[in-house]
């Protein structure tokens, strides 16, 4: 399964992102206190964010591995299990007691689904968890990105920690791009082997604006963390859409 050993060097991996301006962005759409529900949250980060700053925060993932990570960082945090917990869902049929204020699926989430199906059975799951009025915020790497940047393409880093081999493909058919992922962790004097298959889809606005707009939400999509419609050449895109 991915980000199954791959779980144990994603932060090492990450250390770069600026999670603290990615939640402080999400929060900036949400009504004082929200319920939000989080599919796809990985390790936990833009979680515990926005536990910290009052929201209740339903954090769920399909990787049991990525979810023991969050669980032991809400332990060191010390957050109350009241206003934060963590359950291992599939984003496309995640199941609540309660409707929630926002639905959010933070980085790539939703290229993970690779396929109209599955990508509708996620919105169609977001519209039933949300209140009336409710808001789905995701955002995605573009199409551009997993083309042009990532697509054929080869990258190493050889990080003394976690070191990696990443080679990927794109069809320019089916939209896919599958990535192979090599990663070397240290473990005292020696490293460990972590080998593990990715596949992303790149959308494009279009197609997901029509099929939020199927599901009976209205949208806008717009540059990362910006105020702006995306431009050609935008790595991340950022969809914001309301139930109707």
């Amino acid at each position: 399964m991915q980000y199954e050993g791959f779980a144990s060097v994603y932060d090492t991996l990450m250390a770069g992102v600026d999670y603290g301006a990615w939640a402080d962005h999400i929060a900036s759409m949400l009504p004082v206190r929200a319920s939000v529900l989080e599919c796809a949250c990985g390790t936990g980060e833009i979680s515990l964010r926005l536990a910290r700053k009052g929201f209740s925060v339903t954090a769920t993932d399909i990787s049991a591995e990525m979810l023991s990570i969050a669980q032991e960082k809400q332990r060191r945090a010390g957050l109350a299990l009241s206003s934060l917990r963590f359950a291992r869902m599939d984003m496309r049929s995640p199941e609540l007691n309660k409707k929630v204020d926002a639905v959010i699926a933070c980085c790539d989430g939703v290229n993970y689904l690779t396929s109209r199906e599955d990508v509708k059975k996620f919105f169609s799951a977001a519209y039933r968890a949300l209140k009336p009025d409710g808001v789905l915020i995701f955002d995605i790497s573009s199409r551009y990105k997993l083309e042009n940047v990532l697509g054929n393409n080869c990258f190493i880093d050889n990080g003394r920690e976690a070191a990696y081999l990443w080679q990927n493909e794109y069809d320019p058919e089916t939209k896919l791009i599958r990535m192979e992922l090599s990663f070397f962790k240290r473990e005292g004097g020696l490293y460990r082997r972590i080998d593990e298959t990715h596949i992303q889809r790149a959308h494009s606005v279009r197609e997901l604006g029509n099929w939020l707009e199927e599901t009976g939400f209205t949208w806008e999509a717009k540059g990362f963390l910006k105020d702006s419609a995306p431009e050609k050449d935008e790595e991340r895109i950022g969809f914001t859409a309301h139930k109707r």
